[in-house]
């Protein structure tokens, strides 16, 4: 099996930091959802009855978009994946999320909060894999 991410290393959020990107970023989102939630980590945030990983992840989203829109950030896309057209015809995933925060200091500071932490444990639960793409918006000539 091929390794899993689903948290970013000190060494990416010092990279990421270390850009110096100026003014706002968006966060480009791959995820992949287990069949069935895996609440291990987080048994005090499991459901009474198993849930799909997608279920896990929408409640997720639902607890954590207050404190993303309070911190100054927005969801610009959410939709439903699948096999790529141009890319590696094995590698699938389910959805796709794009999130704009204002900076990239709004964006650790948001990541870092108690309220948003404490409900991290559903995206947990819920992915099998994922990537996170911070994103720099460039001038067209």
């Amino acid at each position: 099996m091929t390794a899993a991410y689903l948290e970013p290393t000190q060494e990416a959020g010092r990279a990421f930091f270390m850009r110096g990107i100026v003014g706002p970023v968006v966060m480009l989102n791959l995820l992949r959802y287990r069949a069935l939630a895996d609440y291990a980590a987080s048994p005090h945030l499991a459901p009474a009855a198993p849930i799909t990983g997608e279920a896990a992840y929408l409640i997720y989203m639902r607890e954590t978009l207050p404190h993303l829109e309070a911190s100054g950030g927005r969801v610009l896309f959410f939709g439903r994946g699948g096999h790529f057209l141009i890319g590696p015809q094995h590698e699938r995933w389910d959805a796709a999320l794009l999130v704009q925060q204002s900076s990239a200091a709004a964006f650790m500071a948001f990541a870092s909060h108690e309220a948003y932490l404490a409900g991290l444990g559903h995206r947990t639960a819920a992915l099998e894999d994922s990537r996170l793409l911070p994103l720099e918006h460039l001038a067209m000539a």
